[in-house]
């Protein structure tokens, strides 16, 4: 190991479980200093006392903070002092947040590590709503279509498939219907209330740029038909007119993350359930 590696800032991340949490924040606070060449390492499943010294000691090799989530007292203690023997800084992400519920609602923490990432109800839903992303992706089967909680429409390359498994994740059942002129549109994605159907769109431009990277990574010439700006203005004006006729809202997702228009879509989505009451 150089001298130079190891005056590298290091935050170590020690958690009795993945670790997950406590990077995020780590990460985010670092983020604050344009990063500062911040190394962020992460150490799970800590619940042996006897591991804490050597996992100190090789911080100590570094310029290091340590960052936990640890819900044992007796592990949190034998951190702390280990630190202390090595002058290296401890920030306990976990306790000031037990501290306070335990004060606002009156009762104990459990104490248990992992309890977050347990097999619950919620948990098989995101599989469900993931497999289901899977099963009904790109038009596959229109059966799907009437079993989802949202069907999103658009021509190829408009982000419709991360927009489902992103939708997935927060348990919410999306296929999608991809929009071609030489194939006429489900005849399923007419049935459904409006509020269940969001339509997306993109700039020519952008749509443009976007497949011509497509085709070189398939190796293909950037000049082929499907990149072309005729092709392209002629599937969105299709595309169009089938979502006016869904009488569905539309996004627009050029230059959007996925969240983004995760986020409008599900405020169209929800706004509609309340209205359908």
């Amino acid at each position: 190991m150089t001298a130079l590696a190891k005056d590298k800032p290091v935050v170590y991340i020690i958690s009795d479980s993945i670790g997950e949490t406590a990077e995020l924040v780590a990460r985010a606070a670092t983020s604050q200093f344009n990063g500062s060449g911040v190394e962020v390492r992460r150490v799970p499943y800590v619940n042996d006392p006897d591991e804490i010294p050597e996992i100190v000691e090789e911080a100590a090799a570094f310029k290091s903070l340590i960052a936990y989530t640890l819900v044992q007292s007796d592990l949190k203690e034998i951190l702390v002092k280990e630190a202390a023997r090595y002058n290296i800084i401890t920030v306990d992400i976990l306790t000031p947040m037990l501290d306070a519920l335990t004060q606002f609602l009156g009762t104990e923490p459990k104490l248990e590590p992992g309890l977050v990432r347990k097999m619950d109800q919620e948990y098989y839903r995101k599989v469900e709503a993931i497999e289901f992303a899977v099963k009904y992706d790109d038009g596959k089967d229109p059966r799907g279509i009437l079993k989802a909680d949202i069907v999103i429409l658009g021509v190829s390359r408009t982000s419709k498939t991360p927009l489902c498994m992103y939708l997935a994740n927060k348990q919410i059942k999306a296929a999608n219907v991809p929009l071609v002129p030489e194939v006429a549109p489900p005849e399923e994605i007419f049935k459904l209330p409006s509020h269940k159907v969001v339509g997306l769109t993109i700039r020519p431009s952008n749509l443009n740029e976007i497949r011509r990277e497509r085709l070189k990574t398939l190796g293909l010439t950037s000049d082929a038909d499907y990149a072309s700006m005729d092709r392209i203005l002629k599937e969105l004006e299709y595309a169009e007119s089938v979502m006016k006729r869904a009488g569905c809202s539309i996004i627009d997702v050029s230059n959007k993350a996925v969240e983004e228009t995760a986020s409008r879509l599900l405020e169209i989505y929800y706004r509609g359930v309340r209205h359908a009451k």
